[in-house]
C-alpha cells in the first residue's frame, strides 16, 4: 500500500500491552445429548475462537446423528430466571441465539434483549434441522419475525430464509441472494446467506468482483454497507464433500459470535467482514477432520478442535523427534511470493494502476486513493507497534516500531504535500475499514507469526508494484509532464526496498520457527491482506 522504510532515529522499546481480555458469550439454545449441535457445539466453537461460553437451556432434545425423536421445552419462565441470573452477575459480551422451541420462549428472549441490550447479538433462526426435521413449532413463526430486529446478525439456511419470507426456497446462490436481500431490506439487520445447502456451486459473481466458480461454497452478508460500499460482501470458499455436517449452523453463528465480540472487546472494532473470514476456513478445516471424530452412523458433528489436534500432534511429533519438517530458510517466502502471483496480476490489470502508469489517471480518483492511505497509514501504524511489542528479538522489535514511526511521518506528509491543496474524500472508505480491522485482528491473534504475515503484503505487493511502475516511467523517458512523476520516483526508494526484503525474512524465520498449524495461519492470513491490497487499489475506480 504505502512506503514503510526504516527510519535513523531510536526509538524506545514499546511497552509490553496488558493481555487482551477473553470475549465472553452467552449461547441461548436447546440442547443435543449427542454433541454435535446446540448449546454442546456452542460451547465448543466459543472455546475454539477464544472466548468463555455460557449456556442458557430453551429445549431439551433427543436425537442423534440420525436425527430428532423429541423435544421438550421448560416453562420459558425458567428460562428468563437463567438470563437474569447470568445477566446480573456477568458483563455479556456477545449473545448468539439459537434454538427456542415456541412462542413464550421467543417472548422470553425479546424482552430480556429489550432489558440487558448486549453489544453484539447473532440470531440462528433454528426452525429446520440438516436432517430435515422441524425445530420450531408453526405458531411460533410470528412471534420469531417480531425477534428478528433485536438482532445485528441473522444466519439462517437456506431452508429457513425461505420460511422467514414465506416463499420456496431458493434453487441456485442468485436465488439466494434476492431472499436475503429481501429479508435484510425487513428487519433493518445483517443476514448471511449460505450457500452449503445448495446443489454444486453459485456460478455466481461474488462481491468483490471475482468469479466464484462452478464448484464453491459461498456466503454472503447482506446489507452491511460494506466492501466497495455495495450491500453484498460474498466470500467464496471450498465446497467440502462430507456427510458429517451436523451442527455447522450452530458452530457458524457461535464462532462469528466470538470473533466479533473478540475483535470488539481487544481491538476497539468490530466488523462481520473480517469476523467471516476468519471463521470460514476454520470451519471448513473442522469439515474436513470430521471423519477423525467417528461419531454416529449417521450426519456426524464438525470437529471444532482440529486445530489443537494438530498442535498436540506437533508437540508430540516434537517430542518424539518425527515432526514434519521445518521449512528452509527462505522457502516460506517463497511460498508466500508464489500465493501472490494472482493477486499481482489482478493489480497490474486495473484500470487505475495502468492509468497511473500512463499519467490519464484522473486526479480526483488519485486524491481518493491518497486519502483513504493516510487513513490506512494510521491503523497500520498501530498494528505495527503491536508487532514491535510482541516481537521475540531486540532487532525486531526495533524494525517494527521504527516503521510504525515511519508510517506516521508518511501520513503527515501526504497531507502536507497533496490532501492539504486538494479536494479529497477523508471519510473511511468501506476497503480501508475492512484492511485495517483484518489487520486488528491479526494483532490480536496472539501469534507474533501471524501478525507479521498479514502486515507483510503491504511492503511486498507495493513494492512490486512500484518498481514496475518506476520501471515503465523510465522506459518511457522519465517525462517531467507526466502528472504523477514526483510521486512514481518515490518508488525508487532503496531504503523502502530493503525494509521489504527485512520484513520478508523476518516472517520467513517466524514461520521456521512456529508449528504446522500456525504456518497454515501464516498464510491464510498473508493471502487475505493480498487480497486486499487488490481491492485497495481498485478502490478509487468503485468510488468515482
Amino acid at each position: 500500500m504505502s512506503l514503510v522504510t526504516t527510519a535513523s532515529s531510536f526509538l524506545p522499546p514499546v511497552p509490553a500491552p496488558s493481555a487482551p481480555r477473553i470475549p465472553r458469550v452467552l449461547a441461548i439454545a436447546g440442547s443435543d445429548p449427542s454433541g454435535g449441535a446446540g448449546i454442546q457445539a456452542d460451547l465448543k466453537s466459543i472455546a475454539a475462537h477464544g472466548g468463555y461460553g455460557m449456556a442458557a437451556i430453551t429445549a431439551l432434545t433427543a436425537q442423534n446423528t440420525r436425527g430428532v425423536s423429541a423435544v421438550h421445552v421448560p416453562p420459558a419462565a425458567f428460562l428468563t430466571a437463567q438470563l437474569e441470573a447470568i445477566s446480573q452477575d456477568i458483563t455479556i459480551d456477545a449473545v448468539k441465539i439459537g434454538m427456542l422451541g415456541d412462542a413464550s420462549v421467543i417472548d422470553a428472549v425479546r424482552s430480556w434483549l429489550e432489558k440487558s441490550r448486549p453489544a453484539v447479538v447473532v440470531l440462528d433462526p433454528v426452525m429446520v434441522a440438516t436432517s430435515g426435521d422441524r425445530l420450531l413449532q408453526e405458531s411460533a413463526e410470528a412471534a420469531l419475525h417480531a425477534l428478528l430486529p433485536y438482532a445485528d446478525l441473522i444466519t439462517p439456511n437456506l431452508a429457513e430464509l425461505a420460511v422467514l419470507l414465506r416463499e420456496e426456497a431458493a434453487k441456485n446462490w442468485a436465488g439466494a441472494l434476492e431472499q436475503g436481500k429481501r429479508l435484510a431490506a425487513q428487519t433493518g439487520t445483517t443476514v448471511l446467506v449460505k450457500g452449503g445447502h445448495l446443489d454444486g456451486g453459485s456460478g455466481s459473481r461474488t462481491g468483490t468482483g471475482h468469479d466464484d466458480g462452478g464448484n464453491g461454497c459461498p456466503d454472503a452478508l447482506v446489507n452491511t454497507g460494506g466492501l466497495l460500499a455495495q450491500d453484498v460482501v460474498v466470500v467464496p470458499g471450498e465446497r467440502v464433500h462430507t456427510r458429517n455436517s451436523h451442527g455447522t449452523g450452530c458452530s457458524l453463528s457461535s464462532a462469528i459470535a466470538t470473533v466479533q465480540a473478540r475483535n470488539t472487546v481487544q481491538a476497539g472494532t468490530g466488523d462481520w467482514e473480517a469476523a467471516l473470514r476468519e471463521v470460514k476456513p476454520w470451519l471448513q478445516e473442522a469439515l474436513r477432520a470430521s471423519s477423525a471424530l467417528d461419531v454416529g452412523t449417521g450426519n456426524g458433528p464438525v470437529h471444532h478442535f482440529h486445530h489443537v489436534q494438530q498442535q498436540t500432534q506437533d508437540h508430540s511429533a516434537a517430542r518424539n523427534g518425527t515432526a514434519a519438517r521445518e521449512p528452509a530458510e527462505g522457502e516460506f517466502g517463497v511460498a508466500l511470493r508464489e500465493a501472490a502471483t494472482a493477486d499481482l496480476e489482478a493489480i497490474y490489470g486495473l484500470d487505475f494502476i495502468r492509468a497511473l502508469a500512463d499519467g490519464s489517471l484522473p486526479e480526483k480518483e488519485f486524491a481518493y486513493y491518497l486519502a483513504q492511505d493516510a487513513l490506512y497509514l494510521n491503523g497500520y501504524s498501530r498494528v505495527l507497534a503491536r508487532a514491535a511489542a510482541i516481537a521475540t528479538t531486540e532487532a525486531e522489535q526495533l524494525f517494527w516500531a521504527r516503521s510504525a514511526q515511519n508510517c506516521l511521518e508518511v501520513e503527515s506528509e501526504l497531507h502536507r504535500t497533496w490532501l492539504s491543496t486538494r479536494t479529497a474524500e477523508v471519510t473511511l472508505g468501506p476497503v480501508t475499514k475492512s484492511y485495517v480491522d483484518h489487520l486488528l485482528a491479526a494483532s490480536v491473534s496472539g501469534s507474533y507469526g501471524v501478525l507479521v504475515a498479514a502486515v507483510l503484503p503491504c511492503f511486498w505487493l507495493y513494492a512490486e508494484v512500484g518498481e514496475t511502475l518506476y520501471r515503465q516511467f523510465l522506459t518511457a523517458g522519465a517525462p517531467e509532464s507526466h502528472p504523477y512523476a514526483v510521486w512514481l520516483r518515490t518508488y525508487a526508494d532503496e531504503e523502502f526496498v530493503a525494509a521489504t526484503r527485512q520484513a520478508v525474512a523476518y516472517t520467513d524465520a517466524a514461520a521456521r520457527a512456529a508449528s504446522t498449524g500456525e504456518r497454515d495461519a501464516m498464510t491464510l492470513a498473508f493471502r487475505q491482506s493480498a487480497r486486499y491490497e487488490v481491492d485497495f487499489f481498485d478502490a478509487p475506480r468503485l468510488h468515482a
